[in-house]
């Protein structure tokens, strides 16, 4: 197999069904939050219920994943879940995962934490391993039920949600030509070992955080790929909001129309290290062969990962009648009350005695 023909051959989207506007949350703590959400280019967004986790939003979106690739799960040689939500400090989610869907014990699993771009290092990696023939399909999840403090601005925008992208060989639906990276040390986004919700940087987790990690990976694969905006049928960017990943795409040259299906944050709120995936799928959902994708993943901290796509003409007998479409998750849901809401979220604790 050449070099170039490695790619995703399958992927999956779950995104928990239940939703709450940033005008519900505002009212609670006497801010005007639908202006919060027009600032943040947010209508609502997704909230898992009480018995889904990371676990088992990794496992539904990975089930259709294979479903869909019609993908026997004992061939996964590798399986690698990003997230910064993971339910046990001290336990794999990967290793869960992988028994759920039925796969091997000889395979190697692990889980990633880079805050965001989790789940786009396990596409590295999984990239890696079936390039150098080690492997025949490697498992790439990225995953989260993010955590915002009550009335924190994170609280508007933190939300739920999972992507798994089948990396191989056979049947590429999308090859991978190029992936990059851009990493610093940049103290935006943190959350200390034991503390339950994290901190950010206010205004500083937009510059120098995440505007310059985008923007340098961005202009880092243009010369690797000796591309420019105009060869991109798509791009999909890391959203933490709505706002931000039109604004660097703006500032990068690509139009509205380049931008549009990559762009889900707005109606599901910013799923973390799902967001990138997430949006990604949906282009897929929407792609034609040749069309050429550029994504660029971020994560706090901070570092950010960028790749060159092209969809292959195995797109148009892909099988999609398994699972559902992202558009599905963008349209729909059940609102819920703020009370309802912190239920489900664990936001009321009782004092300890």
């Amino acid at each position: 197999m050449k070099h170039s023909e490695a790619g995703i051959v399958s992927y999956g989207v779950y995104v928990p069904r239940y939703r709450i506007t940033p005008a519900e949350i505002g009212q609670v703590w006497g801010v005007d939050g639908a202006a919060m959400g027009q600032g943040l280019n947010i209508e609502r967004k997704s909230v898992p219920a009480p018995d889904e986790d990371t676990v088992t939003i990794s496992t539904e979106a990975l089930r259709v994943a294979l479903a869909r690739g019609r993908i026997d799960p004992q061939e996964i040689g590798a399986l690698y879940v990003g997230s910064e939500s993971h339910p046990y400090a001290v336990k794999p989610t990967a290793t869960i995962v992988a028994h759920a869907v039925g796969a091997t014990p000889s395979l190697t699993a692990a889980d990633f934490e880079f805050a965001c771009k989790a789940g786009t290092a396990a596409i590295q990696t999984c990239l890696g391993l079936v390039r150098s023939e080690m492997i025949r399909y490697g498992v790439a999840i990225g995953t989260d039920t993010s955590q915002g403090a009550p009335g924190d601005a994170l609280e508007y925008s933190a939300s739920a949600g999972g992507g798994a992208l089948v990396i191989g060989r056979e049947n590429v639906l999308a090859t991978v030509n190029h992936t990059v990276s851009y990493t610093t040390d940049t103290p935006d986004f943190w959350r200390r070992e034991g503390q339950r919700y994290p901190s950010h940087g206010g205004r500083f987790t937009g510059e120098p955080a995440y505007f310059r990690h985008v923007s340098e990976c961005a202009k880092l694969m243009f010369k690797e790929a000796g591309t420019t905006t105009k060869d991109y049928a798509h791009a999909v960017f890391h959203q933490p909001n709505g706002k931000f990943p039109r604004r660097i795409g703006t500032q990068l040259g690509f139009t509205d129309d380049q931008l549009k299906y990559g762009m889900v944050t707005p109606r599901i709120g910013n799923t973390y290290s799902a967001a990138a995936l997430i949006g990604l799928a949906n282009v897929l959902d929407h792609a034609k062969a040749g069309e050429r994708i550029l994504v660029v993943g971020y994560g706090s901290g901070a570092g950010s990962d960028a790749f060159d796509l092209t969809v292959t003409d195995a797109v148009a007998g892909y099988d999609r009648s398994v699972g559902l479409p992202v558009q599905h998750y963008l349209d729909s849901g059940v609102e819920l009350s703020y009370s309802v809401y912190a239920k489900y979220r664990g936001k009321i604790h009782m004092g300890e005695a």
